[in-house]
């Protein structure tokens, strides 16, 4: 049996000597099996896709293919989504694991390419997290309750870009990836997600899929649009998928006799696994010292897969954007290129060059003409993030 010392759900939990070394096991063999980032979210994906509902319908016909057509004679159209349509067809073109229940503020948009009526690619806006490195040195300030911006007023301003995904190949063929993301700095956006929330919303943030892995994301070259601002830290272990992550928390739930963090806080999941890891950190201290330096080592070995991300943003045109947020002003100034921050805007940016990717790639013989969909092929090239 396994001792509880005080309340406060699992505070002084130390479990039994044969318990904690099934736990320190249990996560070891868990990270062992992943050598890269890429190796994880493929496992990740490949459960996802096996728990999907059998489809009565073949989903393929719904995504744009037609790679015949010349993105000057494309037309879009950015549909807010409900969050079963989003996630059913998102979960078949994304690399990365996706959150269907999503707390706090969120918008869940879906291109469409409007003469063939289908689907381009998908955007997710929710809230933004709390400390980014990058962002602290842009608005020469913190975020959070010891910070120097109080988080409501931030909130009140911006917006990150979780999801950013285009169908493939369309993202590689027409700079899709690039199109998704200019279309989330536009005022038709703003306009939409400050009235949803009673928002005064001026700054986009996010980041790239991929840090020290890819030397390029989908956001560079994209000025005045988005801008790159650095590299943001990463210091934490990706979380368990989804039956390990189930399994290991209803067994420290069993020893505990109860939920080994608040069950009403947001981001449980990831403050559940961060416990049991203390948890068994705290346990192996009592029994054997040398075991728990080891358990300590390889813990820090995990934060490894992941990476630092390229971390960008957007003003949405206006230029005093960090003084609104720090509380100096309180009036939006609008910047000289403002008006381009527009549906109108983007894609008179981008079908210049997507036109010139799609002549070149034709010309060369590169164009890809096979819908990639996880549902068929797990050989997908997993670092593209949409081009």
């Amino acid at each position: 049996m396994s001792e509880r010392k005080g309340s406060n759900w699992s505070k002084g939990l130390i479990l039994s000597k044969e318990d904690t070394f099934y736990a320190a096991n249990t996560f070891r063999k868990y990270y062992e099996q992943f050598e890269h980032i890429t190796d994880y979210f493929k496992e990740v994906k490949k459960e996802r896709i096996d728990n999907l509902p059998t489809q009565l319908f073949n989903p393929a016909d719904d995504y744009f293919q037609s790679w015949d057509m010349h993105p000057e004679d494309m037309d879009f159209e950015l549909k807010v989504a409900d969050s079963e349509t989003f996630h059913r067809y998102l979960e078949l073109v994304a690399s990365h694991p996706n959150q269907a229940s999503i707390p706090g503020r969120h918008m869940l948009y879906m291109l469409w390419e409007k003469n063939t009526e289908t689907i381009a690619g998908f955007i997710r806006l929710g809230s933004p997290v709390m400390s980014i490195k990058p962002r602290n040195t842009y608005l020469e300030g913190t975020v959070g309750m010891q910070g120097t911006i109080p988080m409501t007023r931030f909130n009140k301003h911006s917006i990150n870009g979780f999801i950013i995904v285009p169908s493939q190949p369309f993202g590689y063929n027409y700079l899709g990836g690039k199109l998704l993301a200019g279309l989330c700095c536009t005022a038709e956006v703003k306009e939409q997600i400050d009235a949803k929330y009673d928002m005064d919303l001026c700054l986009f943030e996010t980041t790239s899929l991929y840090g020290s892995s890819k030397a390029l994301s989908q956001y560079d070259g994209m000025k005045p649009f988005i801008r790159y601002k650095g590299l943001t830290t990463s210091s934490f272990t990706p979380n368990m998928h989804d039956k390990a992550f189930g399994d290991f928390r209803k067994w420290f739930m069993e020893k505990n006799g109860d939920h080994i963090v608040d069950p009403t806080v947001s981001g449980r999941k990831m403050k559940t696994q961060m416990r049991m890891i203390a948890i068994i950190k705290d346990s192996l201290k009592q029994y054997d010292v040398k075991e728990y330096e080891k358990f300590c080592q390889f813990h820090k070995d995990t934060t490894k897969l992941n990476e630092q991300k390229r971390f960008f943003i957007s003003t949405y045109g206006y230029e005093n954007v960090p003084q609104i947020i720090r509380g100096e002003e309180t009036v939006l100034r609008k910047a000289p290129n403002y008006d381009r921050f527009t549906k109108q805007g983007i894609l008179d940016w981008w079908r210049p060059k997507a036109s010139r990717r799609y002549e070149q790639l034709k010309s060369d013989g590169r164009l890809r003409r096979k819908l990639e969909l996880w549902s068929e092929s797990f050989d997908i090239d997993i670092l593209r993030e949409g081009k």
